[in-house]
C-alpha cells in the first residue's frame, strides 16, 4: 500500500510539473505574440501544381508537377494575409528569394520544442530584407500523408484515388504558417492549415475539396480558370481560420 501511494504521489507530481511547464510555454508564447508590432509576410506555396495518385494505381504510382507561377498564388496569399492582419500589426513589405523558400521540403507536424533546427529560421535571418521587424510570418507548403497510407502530398495539386468500385479526385492547397521572431529568429508559433470541412476532407489533413472526375492525372489543363478558382477558394476560405487559431487576428 505504501509503495502504491508513493507511485501515485510521484505520478501526480510529474503531471503537475508538466502542466506548469506547458502553462509557462503558453504564457511565454502569448507574451511574445502580444509584443509584436511590425511584421513582414513571406509566402512560398504556389510555385507548382502536383498531380498524384493513391489507392489501386497499378505499376504507375509516380507523381508529376507543372509550374504555376503565373497564377500569382503567393502574391494573393501575401495580400490576403496583409488585409487580415492590418488591424493588429503594421505590415511591412519584405524582399526574399521565393524559390529558395519554396524548395524547402519538410514534414510540418512537429511540436515547437522539436523545431530548433527549423530550416526557415536561418533563411529568415540571412535571406530576408529588411531585417529588424518584430516578426516574420512565413507561409510555406505543407506535406502530409494521404489517408492511412505512406503516400505523401504537398502544396497545391490534385490527388486521384482509385478503389475497386470508384475513382475520385481532390484538389488541395496544403500549407503551414510560422511566426518567426525578428530578433532571435526563434519560431514563436507554427501551425498547419486544417481541413475546411471535415465531412469532405476525410483523406487529407488540410484544405481540400472534391473535384470533377475529368480532373484526373494526365488530363488537367492548367489554363482552366475553374481549376485556378478552386485553388484560390481553398486559400481564401482557410487562411482567416488558421490566422485566428494562431491568435494573429
Amino acid at each position: 500500500m505504501r509503495r502504491t501511494n508513493q507511485r501515485v504521489i510521484f505520478a501526480t507530481t510529474i503531471l503537475l510539473l508538466l502542466s506548469n511547464a506547458a502553462g509557462a510555454v503558453f504564457e511565454s508564447r502569448e507574451a511574445k505574440l502580444q509584443a509584436i508590432k511590425t511584421v513582414g509576410i513571406i509566402a512560398a506555396v504556389g510555385d507548382k501544381f502536383t498531380f498524384a495518385k493513391g489507392g489501386l494505381t497499378g505499376l504507375n504510382n509516380s507523381s508529376r508537377s507543372l509550374p504555376i507561377g503565373p497564377w500569382g498564388l503567393d502574391d494573393l496569399i501575401v495580400q490576403q494575409t496583409t488585409a487580415a492582419l492590418a488591424g493588429r500589426f503594421q505590415v511591412k513589405p519584405v524582399n526574399y528569394p521565393r524559390t529558395t523558400f519554396a524548395a524547402i521540403a519538410e514534414s510540418p507536424i512537429k511540436p515547437l520544442d522539436l523545431v530548433r533546427g527549423d530550416p526557415f529560421k536561418k533563411l529568415v535571418e540571412t535571406e530576408v530584407t529588411p531585417q529588424g521587424l518584430d516578426a516574420y510570418i512565413v507561409i510555406t507548403k505543407a506535406k502530409m500523408n494521404f489517408g492511412g497510407g505512406s503516400r505523401k502530398v504537398e502544396g497545391v495539386g490534385i490527388i486521384t484515388y482509385k478503389t475497386v468500385l470508384q475513382t475520385y479526385s481532390q484538389i488541395h492547397a496544403l500549407y503551414e504558417i510560422r511566426v518567426v521572431d525578428g530578433k532571435t529568429f526563434d519560431v514563436i508559433e507554427k501551425m498547419v492549415a486544417p481541413p475546411i470541412d471535415s465531412a469532405t476532407n476525410f483523406k487529407l489533413g488540410g484544405p481540400s475539396s472534391p473535384v470533377d472526375q475529368r480532373f484526373s492525372l494526365g488530363t488537367v489543363d492548367l489554363r482552366d480558370e475553374n481549376l485556378h478558382r478552386a485553388v484560390v477558394d481553398l486559400i481564401a476560405r482557410s487562411l482567416p481560420s488558421i490566422l485566428s487559431d494562431m491568435h494573429l487576428r
